[in-house]
């Protein structure tokens, strides 16, 4: 079965403060990506970095230098919908 991303999409900012006022220097675009632990291989992986950092760049005009990609994944156990984690509702055929 094929695990569904889960995609948090947050902005790092910089800041520098000079005197009273502080400026926004340059939102650093930063997307996590959860997944469940199922086997996902390197190049996936790295296919999933791509092009989540190219669809910012199309998108939204973002720097891909400056935009930073994570994956985390998550055992089934760990990883609940409805109640139940997704290992039991694999196991009754969910």
């Amino acid at each position: 079965m094929i695990s569904i991303p889960i995609i948090q999409f947050t902005r790092v900012l910089a800041f520098a403060k000079l005197g009273s006022v502080i400026y926004r220097k340059n939102a650093m675009p930063y997307v996590n990506i959860k997944i469940t632990r199922e086997g996902a291989t390197p190049a996936q992986k790295a296919e999933l970095i791509s092009g989540v950092t190219a669809l910012l760049k199309d998108v939204l005009g973002k720097n891909p230098q400056t935009t930073v990609v994570v994956i985390d994944e998550v055992d089934t156990d760990n990883w609940g919908i409805g109640g139940e984690s997704v290992t039991v509702r694999r196991q009754c055929g969910q």
